[in-house]
Formats: structure tokens, C-alpha cells, sequence
């Protein structure tokens, strides 16, 4: 159903959610499978990079790509460095992201597209409803301490979802009637560091033959790249030790706490007509070769909520 020529207007929320928005692609081809076709979309963090394909009509592409990604394919789009604020700049990325969208202003798009970032110096949510395209893109996904922030409009810029994880709000400013929410962060609350506590001690022998998390791998391979003098640096980082999570560790658990809790008071105060939560909590912070896993759960969880979705049809 395309509410495009009829009053009642239904825009979806993508919320943030790093490796695991993946699944808002699922999400979205269960719903054309429904015939529920939203009239717009508004995205924090990954949820705005997948919800810039939707408002492209890229998605196929963006399938593709992400369901062939391996781990060593996203090694090559990290450009690692030490200064301006994350560990990656993310041109790499975005490198791809020119190809794959054509075009250069949110106004531009064939449907209506909204991206939230947080003002670092206010902690002030910045909506984006027009302008550069990417660089709303870019700013919304400033991961803090893993991609660096981005200077706009004279403002610091970093992710979305420190403000406003799932966007509902933009949504309704947009013009929905009805918006369908997309939480990625309801059962996430711990899942790094209970991971983290039931992997084993690992030795420098069987470091390059790993079989963990996408992070372990990323540490590996870069101690395998690195001066050995750097390996107490990385094993901070990436966490080696049973007795304490590694930087990584602590970043990913202290953002899903955070977007967890943000979450329930947004939307507590502005609650969408569906909320659709795919299960999500057995992939990682940075798992992003875990697309396939990811989709499947996005369309499952689309037909989970299918009676929800289907009185809420009748009703509009």
C-alpha cells in the first residue's frame, strides 16, 4: 500500500543501532511484502544510512553489498587514525556511499527523508531535512569514539542515537499521520560484556585463526599488522583479558545502555501506532558481515507483528 495519493501518511523510524541496522533492510521488504509502503522516512545513525537507500530506491544494491561483505572486505573501508576524535574517519565509507546513491540533497530524494545528529558541545538533537545528503548522513553516524565527529555549520556533529535513537518525533514533524518505529535496542542491555566474560584466554598462536566476534578479529588483525611493543595498547582496546572488558567493550555496552534507556523515555513521551523490535542481541557493536543474520531477523520480526500491522491497515 502506497499512502502517497491519500490523506493518512505512514513514515517509518529507523533507530540506531550500529552492525545490528542491518536488519531495518528485512524490515523494510517484509513490509512491501504487506503492501506498506511509507510515504517517508527519518533515520539516526545506521537507521539514516539504510533509510537513505530506502528514500533512493537502492535497496537491492545496498542488499547485495552488505549480504557480501566479509570481515577482511571491512577492513579495507577503516581508515584508522589516532586524532580528531574516533579511531576511524569513515571517507573510506563513504567512498562507497557516493557510488551508491546519486544524489546530492536530501530535497532531491523521490521520497521524504529526515536524519537526526547530536550537537557534541549542547547535546542538542540536529534534524536534517534538507541540504547535503552525505553530510547528514556522515554526521548522523559519528559513532563517538569509534568515527570521528563532523564539523557543520560551524557545530561539532556526532550520532544520532545520543539524542534521539529512534526518531519518532522527526517523523511526526515530517508529516506522518502513522509511524512504524524500528527498535533495534530492546534487548541489548549487557550483551557485550556477558560475551565478553565467557570468551576464552587467547594466545598469540591461535590469535590469527580466530573465530569470535568481528572485534577479536579486527584486533587480530591488527596486532598481526603492528609493532609487538603496540600489543598492551590493543589489548586495552579490544579487551584480551578475563579480568577486564577492553575499550571497545566498554564503549559498546555503555551505548547500549544509553540508547536503551533514551529510547524508553522518547518514545514513552511520543509513542509510534507499531513498534517493531527485532531480537537482535547475539550480534555485535561492529559485526556488520552478519547482514544476512541480521535482514532475515528485520523480515521475521515483520511477520511477528503481522496481526498488529494488519488491524492497524483496517484502521487507516
Amino acid at each position: 500500500m502506497n499512502n502517497s495519493g491519500n490523506k493518512i501518511k505512514i513514515g517509518i523510524a529507523l533507530g540506531s543501532g550500529s552492525a545490528r541496522g542491518w536488519a531495518h533492510i528485512g524490515v523494510i521488504q517484509g513490509l512491501a511484502e504487506m503492501g506498506i509502503e511509507p510515504d517517508m522516512v527519518a533515520g539516526s545513525s545506521i537507521g539514516a544510512f539504510v533509510g537513505t537507500a530506502y528514500a533512493s530506491n537502492q535497496m537491492e544494491e545496498l542488499e547485495k553489498w552488505v549480504c557480501a561483505l566479509t570481515w577482511k572486505e571491512i577492513l579495507n573501508y577503516i581508515d584508522f587514525t589516532v586524532i580528531g576524535g574516533g579511531f576511524v574517519q569513515g571517507e573510506k565509507l563513504f567512498e562507497f556511499t557516493r557510488k551508491l546513491v546519486k544524489y546530492d540533497t536530501i530535497e532531491s530524494l523521490p521520497r521524504r527523508f529526515g536524519a537526526v545528529a547530536t550537537e557534541l558541545e549542547t547535546g542538542r538533537e540536529i534534524w536534517f531535512q534538507d541540504g547535503p545528503l552525505l553530510d547528514a548522513v556522515r554526521a548522523s553516524i559519528a559513532l563517538p569514539g569509534v568515527l570521528t565527529p563532523v564539523k557543520l555549520n560551524n557545530r561539532w556533529l556526532v550520532d544520532g542515537g545520543l539524542s534521539n535513537p529512534v526518531p519518532v518525533s522527526l517523523c511526526r514533524a515530517m508529516g506522518a499521520n502513522v509511524v512504524i518505529a524500528v527498535n533495534l535496542n530492546g534487548d541489548i542491555v549487557g550483551r557485550h560484556i556477558r560475551n565478553h566474560a565467557r570468551q576464552p584466554e587467547r594466545t598469540e598462536k591461535d590469535s590469527s585463526n580466530i573465530e569470535g566476534s568481528l572485534l577479536d578479529r579486527v584486533s587480530a588483525q591488527l596486532k598481526n599488522s603492528l609493532y609487538d611493543r603496540k600489543n598492551d595498547l590493543l589489548s586495552q582496546l579490544f579487551g584480551d583479558s578475563l579480568d577486564s572488558p577492553g575499550l571497545f567493550d566498554v564503549i559498546a555496552s555503555s551505548i547500549n545502555i544509553m540508547q536503551d534507556r533514551i529510547t524508553r523515555s522518547r518514545m514513552a513521551g511520543d509513542p509510534p501506532e507499531i513498534i517493531l523490535s527485532p531480537r537482535l542481541s547475539h550480534i555485535g557493536l561492529m559485526e556488520f558481515d552478519q547482514a544476512a543474520i541480521a535482514i532475515e531477523e528485520g523480515r521475521a520480526c515483520v511477520q511477528r507483528m503481522r496481526p498488529d500491522l494488519e488491524e492497524l491497515l483496517g484502521v487507516i
